[in-house]
Order: structure tokens, then C-alpha cells, then sequence
């Protein structure tokens, strides 16, 4: 079922609006603009974000499904913004506008989701800083795929369910911060550049933690990076 216009609450309903078009534009002075998706019967969310170049923010505490505010330099830039359910899950895709070709300026994204609803995110980030800070959310998966730039994902939090965490990078820096008291399993692999994992032990081509007994919840990551560093920290 799709989620009605009412159930969207933007500052403007108009400022998140989806946009077609291509060609050459000039940046303006930089505007920010606030939408927030109001919270459904949805039993878990599979939410979709996908930036081309800028700076990305992804955090927790929302008391809505969303809150978020995205500052940008031209109309066409207003990222698009969807959100529907099926069955007994919500679909939330937040996206830049496809075919815009010109100097982005300021462009900058900071997205607010819940922390009760269950949750698979999904990023796609083609250059800038993605700053994600994920660890209070009821995280069910993490996908991260980046091109180029720096990346620094916070996973510290509580989880109460094993979950998966995959990270693709191309030419850039990534600093992952690690839950504790929960099980770590690391799958690392670099190109061309160093893997920091001080405080994890390699086993069999693992970076594994050492808890005493059989960790309650396990945190598994498999992380391939091209040109760069990669550092997990687990303090």
C-alpha cells in the first residue's frame, strides 16, 4: 500500500518533490529545507539512500520513521524522497536527482531514522564524507558501497540480533567503530593501502574479537577496499 500525501510531513510538500529533467544550471545560495515521513504499521523498513557527490549524515533518534533536512544550491537538486508499504514492510528511498550536470556547490544530507523499527539500510555514495553513526538503530543489515572519499561508520550501540555489514570502497578512507560486548567477525580485504584492526586477533583470515564463552550476538562485516586505509576500532 502506498503511504498517502498526509501521512508525508514536510515543512514544504513541494521542497522534496521528485524532478525530471537534465542540462546545465548555476548553483545559487545554499537553502535548507526539513521532510519528515510520519510512522506506519510497517513491521521493519528496508530504507535506500543514494547521494552522487557530498556530504552524507545518517544517524539515529527520530520519533518519526524519518526526519531529515538536505541543504543544496539548486531547485534541481532537492533530493527525491519516497516511502510506501507492502505487506508488512516500508520502502523508504531517498535519492539525488539523476541527470544534473553542474558545480553542486554546498550539498549536504542529514537523515534521521528510528531506532525501534527494525531496519535493513542500504548507501550508496559516489564521492564526498559519509558519516554514519548507526549504532542505536535495530539494525537488521548495513550496506555501504562508496566510491571516493571518507567514509566513518559508528556501529557502537546494543544490539539485540545478529546482522550483517558489508562495505565497498573505491579510493578513499574508512574508519568503522565496533559494538562491544557482542561477538565480532571481520572479513577484510584491501587493494592498495593499510588494515588497522588493533584489538581484534586474526584467525584463519578472520579479524575476530576474544569474548570469553559464546557471545549472545555476533556482528559479522565483510569489507573490501580498493585504494586506502581501512581501520576497525574496537574501543
Amino acid at each position: 500500500m502506498r503511504i498517502s500525501v498526509p501521512q508525508v510531513l514536510p515543512v514544504s510538500i513541494l521542497s522534496i518533490a521528485a524532478l525530471t529533467g537534465c542540462g546545465h544550471f548555476t548553483s545559487g545560495p545554499a537553502r535548507t529545507e526539513t521532510l519528515s515521513v510520519a510512522l506506519d504499521h510497517a513491521e521493519s523498513i528496508s530504507a535506500e539512500l543514494k547521494m552522487g557527490a557530498g556530504e552524507l549524515r545518517v544517524s539515529g533518534g527520530s520519533a518519526k520513521l524519518m526526519d531529515g533536512e538536505f541543504t543544496f544550491t539548486a531547485a534541481e537538486l532537492r533530493p527525491e524522497v519516497h516511502y510506501d508499504a507492502s505487506q508488512s514492510i516500508g520502502h523508504l528511498r531517498i535519492e539525488e536527482p539523476s541527470n544534473t550536470r553542474f558545480n553542486k556547490g554546498d550539498y549536504r544530507w542529514d537523515v534521521r531514522l528510528n531506532d525501534a523499527k527494525p531496519i535493513d539500510l542500504q548507501v550508496n555514495f559516489g564521492a564526498g564524507e559519509g558519516d554514519l553513526e548507526i549504532g542505536s538503530l535495530n539494525l537488521r543489515s548495513v550496506d555501504v558501497q562508496m566510491g571516493a572519499g571518507e567514509l566513518r561508520l559508528d556501529l557502537r550501540g546494543k544490539p539485540e540480533r545478529d546482522y550483517n555489514v558489508s562495505v565497498r570502497g573505491g579510493v578513499g578512507e574508512a574508519t568503522i567503530y565496533l559494538p562491544q560486548n557482542v561477538g565480532i567477525v571481520a572479513d577484510v580485504k584491501g587493494g592498495i593501502g593499510e588494515i588497522d584492526a588493533g584489538g581484534l586477533e586474526k584467525r584463519d583470515g578472520l579479524y575476530v574479537n576474544r569474548l570469553e564463552g559464546h557471545p549472545k550476538t555476533t556482528v559479522h562485516l565483510d569489507i573490501r577496499g580498493g585504494v586506502g586505509s581501512i581501520k576497525l576500532v574496537t574501543e
